[in-house]
């Protein structure tokens, strides 16, 4: 059988396919598109050739081939992705002129060969989205950046684009796209592609830090620390019971999403654990034992100053400029009493314009304003009400919701108030701490 000649002189030179030559075709272009998509095939697949269609569309496509090998060929190239999946095996007529679009050059070019695209890092990648152009492709890969952003762009061989992530181990590639997908943070048809399988890069990425899952699972830290760190972390606001409810598994999902320390639960929950650990010493969270109230709480001593007692109330203002402050209130009484004492709160200002979450024996009101951070949250225990009120910078959203939870968390009755002694006569005045 008579074959295409690959000849240096005769690179992009039209030929005669015969009819028994076979061809495999990837794509049809029109117009200025067509020298640039050839040479991109040719590129990635080596024996690319093109010819003329009807209405002024020009074919690209593998070959010449015998039939036998081009439908070899075409099941290779598809299982690995190369090619889009529309693609064929035809044989052109005797009449139709197949040009080929080989690496070879003209003579005069040979000592500078065409500069090579740049292909991706070995390793396994995580395909987010595919699209067909590249305004899209740009536009697809701004948005992921807002969830990853490591993630790169990358020229399928198929001549679309996709979104990828990696370079990333085999393994690790593997369990966390399984979890991106139960968090629905990637779409279910989101697949891990090796980087043999990708084009060329079009916009680098990074490679995150998404570690591989252990080899052996570790044991999950008891529920109740587990659920008080998720609490601290923002993302549960549920009981503190140590039982693995809905909630539980939901919140310990979100922080494994948020963080991408590990795939694995209970490795993901004891480095939290340390984190907090490690924050609460940071911020100077002591233990509070004070006398007026009875009450004992996890505070920030380092930023409270012990000011004075007024009644049922026990105020620290700031230590040092550091526009934090607590108070302290303990009486006895029940939920009306409870009710009083958040109005005495909202009257003076201590958490502004408040939003009221109003149960059986608690209460929390929680508001803001340019300045500071309110949050007072009381309950009713063994006849009394009693609670604690934090005010904190504006400026540190997150650090007051930590706190607060620490405060919550550790509330407790620590002995008899010595504020329960009789009033006098004159009720001093209250104002802000």
């Amino acid at each position: 059988m008579r074959r295409l000649a690959w000849v240096v002189l005769a690179a992009g030179l039209p030929v005669m396919a015969f009819a028994q030559d076979a061809v495999i075709r990837i794509e049809a272009k029109r117009g200025d598109d067509v020298a640039e998509a050839a040479a991109r095939w040719a590129s990635q697949l080596g024996e690319v050739v093109t010819f003329a269609l009807p209405g002024g569309w020009t074919a690209i496509a593998i070959g010449p081939l015998t039939p036998r090998e081009a439908g070899e060929r075409i099941g290779q190239l598809k299982d690995a992705r190369r090619i889009p999946p529309d693609s064929f095996v035809t044989v052109p007529g005797n009449d139709v002129v197949l040009t080929s679009v080989g690496d070879a050059v003209p003579v005069a070019q040979a000592a500078q060969p065409a500069p090579q695209p740049d292909l991706p890092a070995p390793g396994a990648y995580i395909r987010l989205q595919s699209v067909q152009s590249r305004a899209d492709a740009d536009a697809a890969l701004t948005e992921w950046r807002q969830t990853f952003p490591d993630a790169g762009l990358a020229q399928l061989p198929n001549g679309w684009f996709g979104v990828v992530l990696g370079p990333v181990d085999r393994a690790a590639a593997d369990a966390w796209l399984r979890l991106f997908k139960d968090g629905d943070v990637v779409p279910d048809d989101a697949f891990v592609s090796d980087a043999s399988e990708l084009g060329a890069v079009v916009q680098a990425g990074k490679s995150p830090d998404l570690p591989a899952p252990p080899a052996t699972a570790a044991t999950m830290p008891p529920l109740d620390q587990v659920q008080r760190a998720l609490r601290w972390a923002g993302v549960y606001d549920g009981d503190i019971d140590g039982k693995s409810g809905p909630r539980t598994r939901d919140a310990i999902q979100a922080e494994i999403l948020a963080e991408r320390l590990s795939t694995d639960p209970g490795t993901a929950m004891a480095e939290l654990i340390a984190r907090r650990d490690a924050w609460r010493s940071e911020v100077g969270l002591t233990m509070l034992d004070d006398e007026a109230t009875g009450l004992s709480v996890m505070a920030p001593m380092d930023r409270l100053a012990f000011d004075r007692t007024e009644r049922a109330l026990s105020i620290y203002g700031p230590r040092d400029g550091s526009g934090a402050a607590l108070i302290l209130f303990s009486q006895p009484g029940g939920q009306q009493e409870l009710l009083d004492l958040s109005g005495l709160v909202t009257a003076l200002g201590w958490v502004p314009q408040p939003t009221r979450t109003i149960k059986p024996s608690h209460v929390l009101l929680e508001g803001a304003n340019d300045a500071h951070i309110g949050r007072a949250e009381g309950w009713v225990r063994d006849g009394r009400a009693e609670g604690f009120v934090l005010i904190w910078p504006a400026a540190d959203a997150q650090g007051q919701a930590r706190i607060a939870a620490e405060m919550s968390d550790s509330f407790a009755r620590k002995g008899p108030a010595a504020n329960d002694a009789p009033a006098q006569a004159a009720a001093p005045a209250m104002g802000n701490p």
